[in-house]
């Protein structure tokens, strides 16, 4: 069976990419596409080459990849995938966009909705300050395209898998079709669990828009004896560091040992996303390091709260400075009932074993319904993996689950 994998974009190595390397962990002989590979970190790829459209050559293209959307939108229908048996697509925004014919069968594991064209538009329209005059008539405009685009790009994917239940349900309401909920994996065996804490929270987001980085540095603002630390893409930084109190430290992007380190020591990792939850705030847990997150989203299915068994984490109910700093002082009330062994054992509910074993069986399982009888190329390996780690996960989750 000859099987072609297809990714958004190649720019950063996120949760993401970490998706896309377990993929490629299943699927080792398959061939990638990506509309633009500026990958400096390659380990994701496994040593795969990629083969790119004509935006990889447009100007600026590897800064400004994302001014080029309207021209993406044409450029990930022209993959060539016709000598292909199975698709894969790995989509934040276009790849479930592929052409595809009637004897192939194609499988998406989507990151999230085009949520700022649907249920988000007019935040994205607030935040963009596209809210009145010609250039929010054109960006409306365009924003209708956009959703009339993607709703048609889901109607040629056979079977659509969510990373949460959360994005299943947007995808529910968007595109009138149930879809598999399978986590990303967090590679749990890459983190050392770490006892003893520093004295410091942290916030790590590749991208501000929509995770509310605004709103942790002024809650910590508000409360000047604890320390904040918040690492981010250094082309966006700017404006927090503007508003940063002298208890706020703002970093650029750091390299992964770095990032590990802070990981490890602090003392709770804050997330303010009411969207994409991330797998950075489980690779924290990993680290046995809690988590304060707003109840919304993928938060919901990846931190256990205080007042159930073996907690790892704490909410706050709303996106604003005196539920995030409740949540904060409540926390440090109560943080001695969560113990680092118990965040690890949450974050290997998620482990990269369980993400292939989940992978696998939905890929079969959609082959079988299309009638397809060719034996999937799958990884022998991956079975033996995950032997010995599946049945911890079973027991885990049931506890969960009960």
């Amino acid at each position: 069976m000859k099987v072609a994998i297809v990714h958004d974009w190649l720019v950063a190595s996120g949760g993401a990419e970490k998706v896309l390397a377990q993929i490629i962990e299943c699927f080792p002989d398959a061939d990638l596409f990506s509309l633009v590979d500026f990958l400096e970190d390659r380990q994701p790829l496994r040593g795969k080459s990629v083969t790119t459209s004509f935006i990889q050559h447009l100007p600026f293209a590897r800064r400004r990849y994302r001014a080029y959307l309207p021209l993406m939108l044409r450029a990930i229908e022209q993959f060539d995938l016709s000598g292909y048996d199975l698709i894969l697509t790995s989509s934040r925004v276009l790849a479930r966009g592929v052409r595809v014919g009637p004897e192939q069968t194609h499988v998406s594991y989507v990151h999230a909705p085009v949520s700022h064209a649907w249920d988000l538009q007019h935040r994205y329209l607030r935040e963009a300050n596209l809210t009145q005059g010609p250039k929010s008539w054109a960006a409306r405009v365009w924003l209708h395209y956009l959703r009339s685009w993607d709703a048609r790009s889901a109607d040629s994917v056979d079977s659509l898998i969510a990373n949460s239940h959360s994005t299943a349900r947007r995808m529910m309401k968007t595109y009138r079709r149930e879809a598999a909920v399978i986590p990303p994996p967090v590679d749990v065996h890459e983190f050392e669990l770490r006892t003893q804490k520093d004295d410091f929270y942290l916030s790590v987001a590749r991208s501000v828009s929509g995770k509310r980085l605004d709103l942790i540095v002024a809650t910590f603002n508000a409360m000047p004896q604890r320390k904040l630390v918040v690492i981010g893409d250094a082309s966006q930084m700017a404006p927090l560091r503007a508003s940063a109190g002298p208890n706020v430290t703002i970093l650029d992007s750091q390299p992964r040992e770095v990032l590990k380190d802070y990981l490890q020591r602090a003392r709770a990792f804050v997330s303010a996303a009411d969207e994409a939850f991330g797998i950075v705030p489980l690779e924290a847990q990993a680290c046995g390091t809690p988590v304060i997150a707003f109840a919304r989203g993928e938060a919901l299915d990846r931190v256990v709260p205080l007042g159930e068994a073996h907690p790892s984490g704490v909410y706050f109910g709303s996106q604003t400075v005196a539920s995030m700093r409740d949540a904060v002082e409540r926390f440090e009330r109560l943080r001695e009932r969560i113990t680092p062994a118990a965040c690890r054992a949450n974050a290997e509910r998620f482990s990269a074993a369980v993400f292939r074993r989940a992978f696998m069986a939905e890929v079969t399982r959609t082959l079988a319904a299309a009638g397809v009888r060719q034996r999937v190329g799958t990884v022998e390996s991956t079975e033996q993996d995950l032997a010995a780690e599946d049945v911890g996960w079973q027991d885990k989750s049931a506890t969960r689950s009960s």
